[in-house]
């Protein structure tokens, strides 16, 4: 008998053997690196090295940070901003009025999760509050009152007696409500100054209301991240100097379009730290 033909078979056997199992040890690996972000995090040490405002407080629990602030940013504002008229909701040139700063202390009294988890259903940022940034000031959505208008796009000015243009945003991203609640809309180069080199890497600039922390425009080699590198929520699991085996955190690209800010919450959020924007109301007496 010929053992050739069997020596042959065996030999074949025992490779499509040895590349199954080669095969089906690599889908674990695979598995984990796109459910990497599916987990639970720890931020507590990047919060407490996060360059905040001296105004503020923080306070560590268990598992979680209370943050209360006033609202005030520890970077320059503008004198006077192009305000909506009385029950104008979106402003344009024709429908707003030069105005004092209206910027007034705010109450803010966040309790955030030092233990953000990533899950697979996002829930949408809505309209007001939706995190703090390191200036002391909080982060609104890319969206002006109708949740509809991108607030960097609509921004326009207006000419005082003097010649002087008016801002609705001013040249850090960012505006008061006429009811004075100070709040930014985008990447705020008045706060990355602050931590960032021009050619860097971004550092911490803020936290949202999941937990997941909020960074700039530059991955850890400096280099600019693409949006399409952006999942919806503007979240990206990458390196960053603080978590140099990479972590899920939300970018602010330099946009003027709706990627411009979070739009929605990757992570478990606390409905009870949602804090709506109030109605914009009548505008303020001029110079209060």
């Amino acid at each position: 008998m010929n053992s050739k033909p069997i020596k042959q078979a065996l030999a074949g056997s025992l490779l499509a053997t040895l590349l199954f199992f080669a095969a089906f040890a690599a889908f674990p690996q695979l598995s984990n690196a796109n459910s990497s972000t599916a987990k639970s995090y720890n931020t507590k040490a990047a919060l407490k090295s996060a360059d905040w405002n001296e105004e503020m407080s923080l306070t560590y629990e268990k598992n979680k940070v209370v943050l209360t602030a006033n609202g005030i940013p520890d970077h320059p504002r503008d004198a006077q901003y192009a305000l909506p008229k009385a029950g104008v909701m979106v402003p344009d040139a024709s429908t707003a009025t030069i105005g004092n700063d209206p910027t007034k202390e705010q109450s803010y009294d966040f309790e955030i999760t030092t233990k953000p988890k990533y899950v697979s259903k996002t829930t949408s940022a809505p309209l007001g509050s939706i995190g703090l940034m390191i200036s002391g000031a909080v982060l609104f959505n890319p969206y002006e009152g109708d949740n509809k208008t991108i607030a960097m796009a609509n921004n326009f000015y207006l000419t005082d007696s003097q010649g002087n243009k008016v801002w609705f945003i001013d040249s850090c991203s960012a505006h008061p409500t006429p009811m004075g609640e100070y709040h930014y809309h985008a990447l705020s180069p008045c706060v990355t100054d602050q931590v960032d080199t021009t050619s860097g890497p971004s550092h911490v600039i803020g936290v949202a209301l999941d937990g997941f922390l909020i960074y700039g425009s530059r991955d850890i080699n400096g280099k600019s991240i693409p949006v399409s590198k952006l999942d919806k929520c503007n979240g990206i699991f990458s390196a960053t100097p603080e978590y140099p085996k990479g972590i899920y955190h939300y970018v602010l690209p330099e946009t003027s379009d709706s990627t411009s800010s979070i739009r929605c919450f990757h992570g478990q959020v606390d409905s009870a730290q949602i804090q709506p924007m109030p109605p914009m109301g009548p505008m303020p007496p001029m110079g209060q």
